[in-house]
């Protein structure tokens, strides 16, 4: 799912907001950074949002057997894993 944005033209709807004067600063200076107008800054960002709030509430559909074989997947035993271990075994970058 990608929204392209439309010429501002062909906007009609019209969608309200209200914001700190700090929450302002940050997107007039962010969407100068992006080259964008302030409007097209925050439905670009909020759009984005959206379809990334959408796409993690995505429902898969599969079959019977393909679910089947899943959870024989899920049944077996677990394997060792030395790359996962490895990982797991350092220390964080952030930390």
């Amino acid at each position: 799912m990608n929204v392209v944005a439309p010429s501002p033209s062909a906007r009609t709807a019209r969608l309200g907001l209200r914001a700190t004067q700090q929450q302002e600063l940050v997107l007039r200076r962010a969407a100068e950074l992006a080259h964008k107008s302030l409007t097209d800054f925050i439905l670009d960002s909020a759009c984005l949002a959206a379809e990334q709030t959408l796409l993690d509430q995505r429902i898969f559909m599969v079959t019977g057997s393909e679910y089947q074989a899943l959870l024989t997947l899920l049944e077996q035993p677990e394997q060792v894993n030395e790359g996962l271990r490895d990982l797991f075994s350092r220390k964080a970058p952030w930390a």
